[in-house]
């Protein structure tokens, strides 16, 4: 079974200074929000192309709403030379490290995920109907997170990179394979 997984977001971070004055930047940055109690980072939404940051005194950023590795590298470049247009001193080009895929896929057709619990009981699930529609199944390689719907409806968190989501189906489908569920 060929089952086609969608990047939804990745999720980076990225050290861009050895510090930051948040007040300042905000103060600059016209869609720049700064609630020092309410949260210890400014977040910083940008439109095009669509993504939003958490940015932090110590210089580290969280980045988030690209659907590709390229396309947070054009974000974090972008917010770069935007810190360096309001007079912020950053790092020319900084590094970045993937800390986590979002995808989606769909199995296409209908399932059962009470006969999926107990096909597949001791292995890392978590299914509490009364709470949350879906089924949460962990899988150690690669590690990751699936939760299943009944409509057949996957979402894949936890990789580092899209081989590891499809590696993650793979385990997945595999296994309901196994057990003459799919």
């Amino acid at each position: 079974m060929n089952v086609k997984i969608k990047v939804e977001n990745v999720v980076a971070n990225a050290r861009i200074a050895d510090e930051l004055d948040l007040n300042y930047i905000e103060s600059q940055l016209e869609d720049a929000v700064f609630t020092k109690k309410k949260f210890p980072g400014l977040v910083y939404r940008t439109k095009y192309p669509k993504s939003a940051f958490l940015i932090f005194r110590s210089g580290k950023v969280v980045c988030t709403g690209s659907k590709t590795k390229e396309g947070v590298r054009e974000v974090i470049d972008k917010l770069v030379a935007e810190f360096k247009r309001i007079g912020v001193k950053v790092f020319e080009r900084p590094d970045f490290r993937v800390q986590n895929i979002v995808a989606s896929a769909n199995l296409g057709r209908d399932l059962n995920l009470g006969a999926i619990v107990e096909g597949l009981k001791l292995e890392g699930m978590e299914y509490e109907p009364e709470v949350f529609p879906g089924l949460v199944f962990r899988i150690n390689e690669p590690k990751s997170a699936i939760l299943i719907f009944s409509s057949g409806r996957l979402v894949i968190t936890g990789g580092k990179t899209v081989a590891d989501c499809e590696r993650s189906v793979e385990v997945l489908v595999n296994k309901l394979q196994s057990l003459k569920i799919i």
